[in-house]
């Protein structure tokens, strides 16, 4: 019997050790909080409970090793449930969910106040946030590993504050080397 038990537990460990990295996902509340005592820049995936792609980013995306690795390092990763239910506290004010029906939880369902104070209107969207919780921008729509590696590395390494114009940006984009893998 010991050893039946010894087995599964072994078998435990070693497949638990080969799973992907995971995210450390905070609320924004926390994020905020913890940026007082260790500045790092937030990343918040505004998603939807019915948005397909929001699913996909989470299976492809935020499961992938390099992108969690990478987040962990350098970033506070906030989950907002943009038709959520939470009471947010942000630039000295509340933001709650008025139009939230109990009823739809699991469907589409009022827009937080939140999300359209952040002017998010596509699911998903990534929104980047500096140190001091100061609003860098929204990144719409579905982005893969080597697609979300370019953004993250850009606001990290603050090269977005040298661009001043989409020439800029196209420079960027056209001579970055994505390092992540796709897996």
């Amino acid at each position: 019997m010991k050893t039946i038990i010894h087995f599964i537990l072994l078998l435990l460990i070693t497949t638990t050790v080969g799973l992907a990295q995971q995210i450390n996902w905070v609320s924004f509340e926390e994020a905020l909080e913890l940026q007082k005592k260790s500045p790092k820049k937030i990343m918040m995936d505004v998603y939807t409970v019915w948005c397909g792609p929001c699913k996909m980013l989470d299976k492809n995306t935020f499961a992938n090793k390099d992108v969690a690795d990478f987040i962990n390092k350098h970033y506070y990763a906030v989950k907002f449930n943009a038709e959520g239910n939470s009471t947010e506290k942000y630039m000295g004010k509340t933001f709650t969910n008025p139009n939230y029906d109990a009823a739809k939880a699991k469907t589409r369902n009022g827009t937080h106040q939140l999300t359209m104070f952040l002017k998010v209107n596509a699911f998903p969207t990534i929104v980047f946030f500096d140190e001091k919780g100061d609003y860098i921008t929204p990144v719409r729509g579905y982005q893969s590993p080597q697609q979300l590696e370019l953004y993250l590395k850009l606001f990290q390494s603050n090269k977005h504050k040298e661009m001043t114009s989409q020439e800029d940006f196209n420079t960027y984009y056209t001579n970055f080397k994505p390092s992540f893998s796709g897996k």
